[in-house]
C-alpha cells in the first residue's frame, strides 16, 4: 500500500493500533490498556477489513455485551467505511436471537418464540415446582440464570452454586415447562446456539462459511457460555478459515458476580494455537504519575499477561493518599477539596467520588447537602430513595407515631404476609372510628380470612417485639437492628441481593450506622427522623444541577473518565471485602486498578482510623492494596504506623496500626489506658451545644464502650462517648 494510498484512518493510529488493525492470519489477542483507545481499534479493523482486504461485510460479526455499546461501534464503523452496515454488528443475545429464529425447530422452540425475562423465569419457576414460595422462585430462577452463563445444564454438577442440593430437580423441572411453552430464556440465547451447532454438522458449517471474521469487544467480560458460542462459530482448528480477534484487558475483569470469567482470556492463546498477541499500552486519559500507581497495585497479581502502561499527558502530579479520623471526616476532606478547587473556577462536575459499596453514599450525601455541593448518584439511587431504606424508615415512623397511615400500609405487607388492600382498608376504617392506633386496630380486628388473620397477627407480634427494643437503653442503631431483623426485611432484602447482585443488605447497615449517634428514645428517635427530613428537603431542586459532583461505585465507574478522582474507603473490610481471598482478592485488585485508571489529572484515596459499622465503631486497618503500592502516594493526615495516638482537629484520637492486627487486639488494655489518659478527670473540653467544660469521670462501660460524664459551667452534667462526638466535643488546649 502505498502512502498516497492509505486511508485516513489509519494514519490517525499510533503504531501498535495499526498493526492490530492490519494483522490478519492467525487468531489475535489485542490486549488493550486502560485508555488506549481500543474502540478506535476495533471499528478502524472491521473498515480496514472491507474497505482494504475486500472482505464481504455481510460475513462479519462482531459482538459486544450492551446494545450501547454495540450501536456506537457500529456508527463508528460506518462512518469510516459505508459498507460497514451490512456487518452483523450486535450483542452476543441479539445474535442468539436472530439464529434461533433461523433455526427454532432445530433448538425446540416454536417459531413465534417469546423471550422471557428475569420475572417470567421466576413465574415459570413457581409454576414448575408450586412449593415455592415467591423469593423462593426468584432465588431459584437467579441460580438457573447463573448455570446457563457457566453451560451448565440440569444434569450438570451445580453443587457450587447451591449447597441445599435440591437445584438440579428444580432446573429439570423448570426446563420440561419451558420446553412446553416453546418459548426461550436469556440464557438460552447462548446456549441453544452452540448445541444445534455441535449437534448439526450442517448448520455448523453454514455458520462457519457465512461468518468468516468474528470479532468481540470486551472480551474479559465474556463467560463460560459465550465462550462456547465462539469455539462453535468458530472452531478451534487453524485451518477452519475464520479469523478471530478478540479485544479486551484482563486487568479490567471485574464482573465475576455477574458470570464473567476471567480465564476466558488468559487461556486463550491455549484455546486458539498460534494466537498473536498485541498489546496498546499508550494511554491517553492519565498521568505518568497516576498510571504509575496503577501499575504498583495490578502487578501484585499473579492471574494476568502483563503489560505496563505508557502515559501520552506527561508526569503530572502525585496521587494523594489521606489518613483521616472516620466517614466523616472522609466526607469534610472531600468537600473542603472540592469547594477550594471551585473557588479556584474548576467544576464541580469535574469531581468523582468512588466508593466500594452503594451504603457509603450516605455520608457524601448528608455532608455534600449541608454544604449545597450539587451532586448526581450514578447508577443507583440517592440513599434516602432507595426501597429498603424507605421500608426501614417507614417502621421507624410507625413507631414515633402508630397512626402514620402511610407508613403502616407501605411496611405491613412486607415481606408479604397475606395482609392485601382490602385488610389495611378495614384496619384504617376502624383505627379512625375508634380514633385509636393502626397496631390496637388491627389487633382488635374482626372478621378476616385465615391467611390475613395469621399475617396481621405475625405482624403485631414482630411490632410488640420492636417496641420492646425501644424501650430499652442503648443506642438507636439497636432499634433499627430489631426492626430489620423482627419484621423480616433482612431475610427479604438479603434474598434480593442475592438474585440481583445489589447492596441492600449494606445500605440497611450503614442506616443503622448513622443512628448510632442517637439514644435509643422518642426524643433521639424524632431528632433521627428530623436530620433525614432535612436532608431530603435539601435535596429538592437539586437535580436541576448539570454541574454536579459525581458519587458513583467502582464497578459502575467502567469506560468513564474524570478530572478529579476520590477513590474512599481503603480499610480492610471494605475495600477489599473482609471475605476475599485469592482469586477473588485479585478481582478486588482490579476493580482498584480500574478506579485509579479513571483519573486523568488528579487521584486521592483515603483511609478512615475508624467507621461505624453495624452500629457501632470499629478500628479499621488500611487496605493491604496502600502497602502493596508502596511509596507512589503522597501520604497527608496522622499516618497509622506513627506515634500510638494522634490528635485530629476534632480531639478525635486515631490508633496505632501494625499489620495483622484486629478488632478484637485493638479492644486491649493498652487502648483502655491511652483513652483514659487523653480523656483523664480534670481535663477541660468544650462541646458546641453546652460550652466549656471539665471532665469529672472517665470509664469504660460494660458493653466495651469508652464514656466519659462532663460537668459543664451552665450546671449541667452529660455522659458522653466522646468517638461518637469527635465533631461537637473538643479537648481545650490552655
Amino acid at each position: 500500500m502505498t502512502k498516497k494510498n492509505i486511508p485516513s484512518y489509519l494514519e490517525q493510529l499510533n503504531p501498535e493500533q495499526r498493526q492490530a488493525v492490519e494483522h490478519d492470519g492467525s487468531p489475535l489477542l489485542i490486549l488493550a490498556g486502560a485508555g488506549s483507545g481500543k474502540t478506535r481499534v476495533i471499528t478502524t479493523k472491521i473498515a480496514y477489513l472491507i474497505g482494504e482486504k475486500h472482505v464481504d461485510a455481510r460475513s462479519i460479526l462482531a459482538a459486544t455485551f450492551t446494545k450501547k455499546a454495540a450501536n456506537e461501534m457500529r456508527e463508528r464503523a460506518i462512518a469510516f467505511e459505508g459498507r460497514a452496515e451490512q456487518a452483523q454488528i450486535c450483542t452476543f443475545h441479539s445474535f442468539g436471537a436472530w439464529f434461533l429464529r433461523r433455526h427454532a425447530d432445530e433448538a425446540h422452540l416454536a417459531p413465534s418464540f417469546t423471550v422471557y425475562d428475569d420475572d417470567d423465569m421466576a413465574t415459570l419457576v413457581a409454576r414448575a415446582v408450586p412449593s415455592l414460595t415467591k423469593q423462593q422462585s426468584q432465588l431459584y430462577a437467579h441460580k438457573i440464570a447463573l448455570a446457563k452463563d457457566y453451560f451448565l445444564t440440569s444434569d450438570d454438577d451445580l453443587s457450587a452454586l447451591d449447597l441445599r442440593g435440591d437445584l438440579n430437580e428444580i432446573y429439570k423441572k423448570y426446563e420440561a415447562r419451558l420446553l412446553e411453552t416453546g418459548n426461550a430464556d436469556f440464557g438460552d440465547l447462548i446456549m441453544k446456539p452452540v448445541h444445534v451447532m455441535e449437534e448439526n454438522l450442517r448448520i455448523r458449517e453454514n455458520m462457519r462459511y457465512r461468518f468468516r471474521v468474528i470479532m468481540v469487544d470486551e472480551y474479559q467480560d465474556s463467560n463460560v457460555a459465550q465462550f462456547r458460542l465462539l469455539q462453535a462459530l468458530a472452531g478451534v482448528d487453524e485451518n477452519s478459515g475464520t479469523y478471530v480477534c478478540v479485544v479486551g484487558d484482563d486487568d479490567q475483569s471485574i464482573y465475576k458476580f455477574r458470570g464473567a470469567e476471567i480465564q476466558n482470556i488468559l487461556t486463550f492463546r491455549e484455546k486458539f494455537p498460534n494466537t498473536k498477541i498485541i498489546k496498546l499500552v499508550r494511554n491517553y486519559r492519565s498521568t505518568a504519575k497516576i498510571l504509575a500507581a496503577a501499575d504498583a497495585v495490578v502487578n501484585n497479581n499473579t492471574g494476568r499477561i502483563g503489560k505496563t502502561l505508557l502515559a501520552e499527558r506527561g508526569e503530572g502530579k502525585q496521587p494523594v493518599l489521606a489518613y483521616v479520623l472516620n466517614q466523616d471526616e472522609e466526607a469534610i476532606f472531600c468537600a473542603n477539596m472540592i469547594q477550594k478547587s471551585v473557588e479556584k473556577n474548576a467544576q464541580y462536575s469535574d469531581w468523582a467520588i468512588l466508593y466500594r459499596t452503594n451504603a457509603q453514599s450516605l455520608s457524601f450525601e448528608q455532608e455534600f447537602l449541608r454544604r449545597k455541593i450539587p451532586y448526581a448518584v450514578v447508577g443507583s439511587l440517592k440513599f434516602y430513595e432507595r426501597e429498603e431504606i424507605k421500608d426501614t424508615l417507614a417502621f421507624l415512623s410507625l413507631v414515633a407515631n402508630e397512626r402514620d397511615e402511610i407508613a403502616f400500609r407501605r411496611i405491613v405487607n412486607k415481606p408479604v404476609r397475606g395482609i392485601g388492600e382490602k385488610t389495611q382498608d378495614m384496619i384504617v376504617a376502624l383505627s379512625r372510628e375508634k380514633s385509636q392506633s393502626l397496631i390496637a386496630s388491627a389487633s382488635a380486628i374482626e372478621g378476616l380470612a385465615k391467611k390475613a388473620k395469621e399475617g396481621v397477627r405475625e405482624f403485631c407480634a414482630a411490632f410488640e417485639e420492636i417496641i420492646k427494643t425501644f424501650s430499652s437503653d442503648g443506642k438507636l442503631s439497636l432499634l433499627i437492628e430489631k426492626i430489620i431483623t423482627a419484621a423480616g426485611l433482612l431475610e427479604y432484602h438479603r434474598t434480593q441481593d442475592e438474585i440481583a447482585s445489589t447492596q441492600r443488605v449494606a445500605n440497611m447497615q450503614e442506616l443503622m450506622n448513622s443512628a448510632a449517634l442517637y439514644e435509643c428514645s422518642m426524643d433521639g428517635l424524632l431528632a433521627f427522623l428530623d436530620s433525614i427530613a432535612l436532608d431530603r428537603s435539601l435535596e429538592a431542586g437539586s437535580d436541576e444541577e448539570s454541574d454536579r459532583v459525581t458519587l458513583i461505585t467502582l464497578h459502575n465507574t467502567k469506560g468513564l473518565e474524570f478530572p478529579r478522582v476520590v477513590i474512599t474507603g481503603m480499610e480492610n473490610g471494605v475495600f477489599p471485602r473482609g471475605d476475599k481471598t485469592s482469586s477473588e482478592l485479585e478481582e478486588e485488585r482490579r476493580l482498584f486498578y480500574v478506579g485509579i485508571t479513571r483519573a486523568q489529572n488528579e487521584l486521592y484515596v483515603t483511609s478512615c482510623m475508624q467507621r461505624r459499622m453495624y452500629g457501632r465503631t470499629e478500628f479499621m486497618e488500611p487496605s493491604i492494596f496502600l502497602e502493596e503500592a508502596g511509596d507512589v502516594f503522597r501520604v497527608i493526615g496522622k499516618k497509622p504506623h506513627d506515634d500510638a495516638y494522634g490528635v485530629s482537629r476534632y480531639g478525635g484520637a486515631y490508633r496505632s496500626w501494625e499489620r495483622g492486627s484486629t478488632w478484637r487486639g485493638m479492644q486491649s488494655v493498652g487502648a483502655e489506658n491511652a483513652l483514659l489518659q487523653k480523656w483523664q478527670r480534670g481535663v477541660r473540653v468544650f462541646h458546641d451545644d453546652y460550652g466549656y467544660g471539665s471532665i469529672v469521670k472517665s470509664s469504660m462501660s460494660g458493653d466495651g464502650e469508652f464514656v466519659i460524664a462532663v460537668q459543664f459551667e451552665n450546671g449541667a452534667q452529660k455522659k458522653f462517648m466522646p468517638e461518637y462526638q469527635s465533631h461537637l466535643l473538643m479537648i481545650v488546649r490552655e
